[in-house]
C-alpha cells in the first residue's frame, strides 16, 4: 500500500496530530517528521486514545510530553528543507494498519493502534523508549483485551469511528473511494469541531443561515463571504462546521463533510507542468464521486486566480469553473472587498458562480456578545479569570483607540494579550522587580569601575556620593516592592483555594463548596481575601489575578502609548493641573493656555464628539510668543515627548498640486504608492500632537483637505485607505494679523478672548476661507513684555543651572541685574523669546563651556561658576569661577 493510502487510513485524530507533527518538524528545522513528534501531539490532543491509556496505566500525559518534548530538543536543526516522513513513522502506520484492521476489524487507525503497534515492534519500541522508563508500565496483552474499556471516554470512540466511516461503507461491487488527496491538501473542519477544536461562534447567525441557504441551491450553490480583514469571515465557515457537528442543519447538509483547502499546500513541491492540476483536479474528482456530501472552503478565494498557471488559462480558477458550474462541488469562498474586485470581479464567469454574502463589522454590542463566547476559552487556555467589565472594555476602548484593524478581530486579541499578562504575572518576577534589580545591577557596576581608577589619580567624588544616593533609595524601593510581591502571593493562594474554578488549583477543583452559591462563609472570605489585596496592590499591582478593565486599558496603552480606560490618579492629577503645566512652560499666555486645557479635558472625560479630533486650533500671533512651544509642551505632558509631535511646515505646499505631498499620490501618477508626509505620519503615530506651522502661507486648494479632517477625523490617503485623526490634537500657527493683535493688547491688556476673535476674523478672512476658520478655534497669543521675558529668563537658566549641577557638580548663580540685561538684549528685535535664545547662546553658554574644558585641561574642579552683571569691553558677561581651594576672577571672558 502507497502512503497517500495509508495517509487517507488515519483518523481525524491522528491526520490532525500527523499534520501538528509536521509543523512542529518545521518550526524545529527538522529533517524527518518522527514517531516521537507523533506521539507528543497525540498527547497534547486531550480526549485521544493515547492520553487515556496513559491515564489508565498511570502514566502522567504532561510529564510525558516533557519527556518528549526534551528528546525533540536535542535533535538536530538547521534544514531548510521540507521535512519527510521518517521510515520508523511509515513503518508504524503500517504496522497500526495491520493492528487496526486485524485486530479490531476498523476501517480506520486510531491512536490507539498506533500506540499498540508501538508497543509490539521491539526495535521501535526500544528507539522510542530510551529514557522514557514509564512505558514499561504498559501490558500490551491486556491493553489489546480492554482497549474499549480503557478508551470509552475518548473522541475516538465507536461513535466516531462510524461517523468517520461513512461513505466508505459501499455494496462489494463498488469501489471504495479514498479521500487521499483531500486529507492531504485540506483540513478537515467538521473534525476540528467534533473534537472541541473551534471556538464558540457567536453573533454570525444571520450569515451562516445565507450560506446554508445558497448550499441548499440545486445550481449556482457557492456562497463568498466578502468583508475587510478581521471581521470574521473564516469564523462564519467555523460556525457552520460546528452547527454541521450538532446536527442542526438541513437534512441534506446532516452527514456533510467541510473541507479547508490549502491552495500554498496544493501547489508545494509541484515543479512538474501539469502536476499542479494534476493534483486539483484529483481533489475534485474525490469530492464529486464522495458517498458523503462534502463542502469545500476555499479561503482567500482571489488566490484561485492566476494559481498553478497564467491568468485565464490553466490557472486553478478555469479549472474549478465547470465543477462549479454543475453543482457538484460546493464550495464556499472567502476575500476581502480590495481583492474581490481587483480577482474575481472582473472575470464575470468565475464572479457568476459565487453568491456574494457581505460580512460586515459588527457593532460595539454585536462585539462583546461575539467576545463573551470567545471568553471562555481564553480563559481555559490562560488558566486566568476574565471579568466581564475587561470583555467590555476590549471591545469598546478598541474600537476607539486601535485603528487600521476592524472587530472583533482587534477585541480578541487584546483580551488574549491581556489574559496572557496575567498568567505570566503570576508565574513570573513582576517588571517592576526586575527592572530595580537591573537598575541596581548597573549602579554597583558603574561605581565598581569608578573606585578601581583611584590608583590613575583620578577621583569621582561627586558622582559616587550620587551613586550611592541613588542606590539606598533604590535598595529601599527594591525591599517595599519585594514584601509587596510576598504578600500579594500569599493571598492570592489563598485566593485559589477560596476559588473552586480556578484552573491553576487542583485542589480547588476537588472541594465540593461553592462560592457563588449560598455558601456565605466561604462567600465573604473570599471577598475579604479579595478587599485585602486590592488594598496592598493599590495603584502599582506585582501580580494580576483577574483580567479586568485596568489590565485591558493597560494593554492598549502600551500599544498606542496614550492612557485609556479608566484614568490613573496620576493622569487625573496630569488633567486637572494641565493649564499650570503648560503655563510653566509657555508664560505669559494664561488666556490662550486656560481655553486649549478646557478644549483637552472635555475631550478627555469621554463627553466630546469621539469622531473628531481633539482639539484644532489656529493659534495667531507674532514670532517667539510661544506658539510652537505650546504644541510641544502638550506632546510631552499627554504623549510622553515631542517624539509624538507631528511638525508640517506648510509654507512648503504654495502650488495647488503640492497636496499630494501631504496625501500621497493618486494612481497614474509618480509616487502613487509611497504614501503622503501626512498620512504616513498619522498612520504611523495616530496618538500624537499635529502642527502645521506657517499655514497663512498654503494654497487655499491645499487647505480644503484638511475640512473633512476637521469635521469628522478621517482623511482617504491617495491609495484609497482611511486614516484616523480622531486622536490627534492639532495646532494651526500663523503670523497673520500680528500687528492687530500687538496693538489689541496694547490698547486693552486685560480683552477677553472672544472679543479680540470678533475683531480678528474679518482680518483673518484676508488669509482663510470662512469656511476653513469656521472649522477651528483661533486662540490670539500676546505679545512678549519685559517682565515676561524676565520670567522667561530665569526659567532658562535654571535648565542650565540644573544641568550644570546634575552633571559636574557646579554650582551656577546669577544676579537680578544679570536677568535685566538679558531682557534688554531681547527686547531690541522683534521675535521676542526666540532673541532670548539667542542672547544665552551668545552670551552665556559658550563661556561656561570655555570654563569646564579649561578646568579638564588643568586637572581643577570647578565648584562655583558667578555671572556678574558687569559687561566686559565686547559687551559679554564677566564671570567668576570658584575652584576647590582656589577663587580666580575672569575678567576677559
Amino acid at each position: 500500500m502507497d502512503l497517500g493510502s495509508l495517509i487517507g487510513k488515519l483518523n481525524t485524530t491522528t491526520v490532525l496530530a500527523t499534520e501538528s507533527a509536521a509543523a512542529l518538524a518545521v518550526s524545529n528545522s527538522h529533517r524527518e517528521v518522527d514517531v516521537e513528534h507523533l506521539i507528543l501531539e497525540l498527547l497534547r490532543a486531550n480526549q485521544s486514545d493515547v492520553f487515556f491509556i496513559c491515564k489508565h496505566f498511570g502514566i502522567d500525559p504532561s510529564a510525558l510530553s516533557v519527556k518528549l518534548s526534551n528528546v525533540i530538543l536535542s535533535y538536530k536543526k538547521n534544514s531548510s528543507k521540507t521535512p519527510v516522513l521518517s521510515l520508523s513513522l511509515i513503518r508504524l502506520i503500517e504496522l497500526s494498519w495491520l493492528v487496526s484492521s486485524v485486530e479490531f476489524s476498523s476501517k480506520k487507525i486510531r491512536s490507539g493502534h498506533l500506540f499498540i503497534a508501538l508497543l509490539q515492534d521491539a526495535q521501535l519500541f526500544n528507539a522510542f523508549s530510551q529514557g522514557i522508563d514509564e512505558l514499561v508500565n504498559i501490558e500490551t496483552r491486556k491493553l489489546l483485551n480492554q482497549f474499549n474499556e480503557i478508551t470509552i471516554n475518548s473522541v475516538e470512540g465507536m461513535k466516531a469511528d462510524k461517523i468517520e466511516t461513512a461513505g466508505s461503507e459501499v455494496p462489494h461491487e463498488s469501489h471504495e473511494i479514498p479521500l487521499k488527496h483531500l486529507l492531504t491538501y485540506s483540513i478537515d473542519m467538521t473534525g476540528l469541531a467534533s473534537h472541541g477544536s473551534i471556538d464558540p461562534v457567536i453573533g454570525r447567525e444571520q450569515e451562516v443561515r445565507q450560506v446554508v441557504d445558497v448550499l441548499s441551491r440545486r445550481r449556482q450553490n457557492n456562497p463568498i463571504l466578502v468583508g475587510e480583514a478581521g471581521v470574521g469571515k473564516t469564523a462564519v465557515v467555523e460556525g457552520l462546521a460546528l452547527k454541521i457537528n450538532a446536527g442542526d442543519v438541513p437534512a441534506h447538509l446532516k452527514d456533510a463533510r467541510l473541507f479547508s483547502l490549502d491552495l500554498a499546500l496544493l501547489q508545494a513541491g509541484a515543479s512538474m507542468k501539469g502536476e499542479f492540476e494534476s493534483r486539483l483536479k484529483a481533489v475534485i474528482e474525490e469530492i464529486e464521486q464522495s458517498r458523503v456530501p462534502i463542502l469545500l472552503f476555499i479561503d482567500e478565494t482571489h488566490g484561485l486566480v492566476g494559481a498553478g498557471g497564467q491568468s485565464g488559462q490553466n490557472d486553478a480558477a478555469n479549472i474549478l469553473k465547470p465543477a462549479l458550474a454543475r453543482g457538484a462541488l460546493r464550495t464556499i469562498g472567502a476575500t476581502t472587498w480590495s481583492e474581490y474586485k481587483k480577482y474575481i470581479e472582473k472575470d464575470s464567469a468565475l464572479s457568476r458562480r459565487f453568491q456574494l454574502i457581505k460580512v460586515a463589522e459588527p457593532t460595539e454590542s454585536q462585539a462583546i456578545t461575539m467576545l463573551r463566547a470567545v471568553a471562555k476559552t481564553i480563559e481555559t487556555h490562560h488558566g486566568v479569570r476574565i471579568l466581564d467589565e475587561a470583555v467590555m472594555a476590549a471591545v469598546k476602548l478598541s474600537s476607539r483607540y486601535i485603528t487600521g484593524r476592524l472587530l472583533p478581530d482587534k477585541a480578541i486579541s487584546v483580551l488574549d494579550t491581556a489574559a496572557a499578562r496575567s498568567s505570566i504575572s503570576m508565574e513570573s518576577l513582576p517588571s517592576a522587580i526586575e527592572d530595580l534589580r537591573t537598575q541596581q545591577l548597573d549602579y554597583d557596576t558603574e561605581l565598581k569601575r569608578l573606585r578601581s581608577e583611584y590608583d590613575q589619580e583620578v577621583t569621582h567624588e561627586a558622582r559616587i556620593s550620587i551613586i550611592q544616593k541613588e542606590l539606598t533609595d533604590l535598595k529601599n524601593l527594591l525591599f517595599s516592592y519585594e514584601e509587596q510581591w510576598e504578600k500579594e502571593k500569599k493571598l492570592i493562594a489563598k485566593l485559589d483555594a477560596l476559588e473552586p474554578f480556578s484552573s491553576s488549583n487542583e485542589a480547588a477543583q476537588d472541594m465540593t463548596l461553592d462560592i457563588s452559591s449560598n455558601n456565605e462563609k466561604y462567600r465573604s472570605q473570599y471577598q475579604a481575601t479579595m478587599s485585602e489585596l486590592l488594598k496592598i496592590q493599590g495603584e502599582s499591582p506585582m501580580i494580576l489575578p483577574l483580567v479586568n478593565s485596568r489590565l485591558i486599558s493597560e494593554v492598549i496603552s502600551d500599544w498606542t502609548g496614550i492612557p485609556t480606560g479608566k484614568m490613573m490618579s496620576n493622569q487625573i492629577y496630569a488633567l486637572q493641573k494641565l493649564e499650570q503645566t503648560l503655563a510653566a512652560r509657555v508664560i505669559g499666555q494664561e488666556h490662550a493656555l486656560k481655553t486649549i486645557s478646557q478644549r483637552v479635558k472635555t475631550s478627555r472625560s469621554g463627553i466630546e464628539d469621539p469622531g473628531k479630533p481633539v482639539g484644532v486650533f489656529l493659534l495667531v500671533g507674532t514670532s517667539g510668543v510661544g506658539k510652537t512651544e505650546t504644541a510641544i509642551a502638550l506632546a510631552d505632558i499627554f504623549y510622553g515627548g515631542d517624539r509624538s509631535l507631528i511638525t508640517i511646515n506648510m509654507s512648503e505646499y504654495q502650488e495647488a498640486h503640492s497636496v499630494s505631498l501631504l496625501r500621497g499620490s493618486p494612481p497614474g501618477y509618480v509616487g502613487y504608492g509611497t504614501g503622503g508626509v501626512l498620512t504616513e505620519a498619522v498612520k504611523r503615530q495616530p496618538y500624537s500632537v499635529l502642527l502645521l506651522d506657517e499655514v497663512e502661507k498654503a494654497h487655499p486648494d491645499v487647505l480644503e483637505v484638511f475640512y473633512q479632517i476637521f469635521d469628522k477625523g478621517v482623511m482617504d490617503d491617495g491609495e484609497g485607505q482611511e486614516v484616523d485623526f480622531k486622536n490627534t490634537i492639532i495646532f494651526l500657527t500663523s503670523n497673520a494679523c500680528s500687528e492687530l493683535i500687538a496693538k489689541v493688547f496694547e490698547e486693552r491688556p486685560d480683552i477677553d478672548i472672544e472679543e479680540i476673535n470678533e475683531t480678528l476674523r474679518p482680518n483673518l478672512q484676508k488669509y482663510f476661507q470662512p469656511a476653513f476658520l469656521g472649522r477651528l478655534q483661533i486662540i490670539p497669543f500676546k505679545p512678549i513684555s519685559p517682565s515676561v521675558l524676565k520670567k522667561i529668563s530665569k526659567s532658562k537658566l535654571s535648565v542650565i543651572e540644573q544641568r550644570l549641577l546634575s552633571t559636574y557638580s557646579i554650582t551656577l548663580k546669577y544676579r537680578s541685574e544679570v536677568i535685566e540685561g538679558l531682557v534688554r538684549m531681547s527686547m531690541s528685535t522683534d521675535i521676542g523669546a526666540r532673541a532670548l535664545n539667542q542672547a544665552i547662546d551668545n552670551f552665556i553658554t559658550p563661556v561656561i563651556s570655555e570654563l569646564i574644558l579649561e578646568s579638564m585641561a588643568s586637572k581643577k574642579i570647578i565648584s562655583e561658576i558667578n555671572i556678574l552683571p558687569q559687561l566686559t569691553s565686547d559687551g559679554n558677561f564677566k564671570f567668576e569661577v570658584k575652584y576647590k581651594n582656589l577663587n580666580v576672577a575672569l575678567t576677559d571672558l
